[in-house]
């Protein structure tokens, strides 16, 4: 029998002063042409993976994100299981890439981690029905939905406590593939310690349902991302915190907490 090719890892890198994408192997990070919207091709140069550093593999168009999407994260903070998902945005420009610092704003209150799986739309579509959803996916990565808690509450409307700039680490890469296996575990640590650990088998609303409801009130289009929920675990981030939320099959994306 042939040996199943690894699937590729899509990434953009900075090295020697020049930003390049990429595809991770092993302990390297080839150089590619193009992006995994439009098609890319190798180049014969790679650089170890401990000289890059790794920037959000792309800047989404929109950020779509679903609240109370695990029970246990429902019951931890005293909420109602949702009938249908619980759409909200995020603003891209809370964007930050692996290693960037997650600004703690002193006067917010409480900041929060939420380690989240990130789906992305490669074709676009309108009243997707959800046996087709999956084609509609070009791949998949990590996002930590962090979250200003006690302005989310106070607030009653989520963008502001969403969307302060950095509130989105976003990558370190795309796993090129319509579908991420229900067994495979998000995990969330804290300084070492780990504090949410889930399979995705564990989302009340699955990925189909989620790309089919949004696409109902909203074309989805080739560069949004879908942030799927958080499992049970969240909790606060100091200054000085470090916060890192791993995938099976993507990698890791790891921040410290800075003022």
């Amino acid at each position: 029998m042939a040996k199943k090719e690894p699937l590729v890892r899509y990434c953009r890198f900075w090295v020697d002063g020049r930003t390049y994408s990429g595809k991770i192997r092993d302990n390297s990070v080839d150089i590619v042409e193009g992006d995994p919207f439009t098609g890319f091709s190798p180049i014969r140069l790679s650089y170890p993976i401990d000289r890059v550093k790794f920037l959000p593999p792309f800047m989404p168009k929109k950020i779509w994100c679903v609240g109370r999407n695990y029970l246990g994260h429902v019951k931890e903070l005293n909420n109602e299981v949702p009938k249908e998902p619980l759409i909200f945005m995020k603003s891209i420009s809370a964007i930050i890439g692996a290693n960037d610092f997650i600004r703690i704003p002193e006067w917010a209150g409480r900041i929060d981690y939420e380690g989240e799986l990130a789906v992305i739309i490669g074709k676009a579509g309108h009243n997707i029905k959800e046996e087709d959803a999956l084609s509609h996916v070009l791949g998949y990565s990590i996002m930590n939905d962090v979250t200003a808690r006690e302005l989310q509450n106070s607030d009653g409307q989520w963008t502001r406590a969403k969307s302060f700039d950095t509130f989105a680490p976003f990558g370190p890469a795309v796993l090129i593939t319509d579908k991420m296996p229900e067994d495979a575990v998000i995990s969330t640590t804290l300084n070492g310690k780990t504090v949410q650990e889930a399979s995705f088998s564990q989302m009340i609303f699955p990925i189909p349902r989620l790309i089919s409801h949004i696409s109902r009130f909203a074309t989805l289009e080739p560069g949004d991302v879908i942030a799927s929920g958080t499992p049970q675990g969240v909790g606060p981030m100091k200054v000085g915190d470090l916060v890192e939320v791993n995938i099976e099959g993507i990698g890791s994306i790891r921040n410290i907490c800075a003022n």
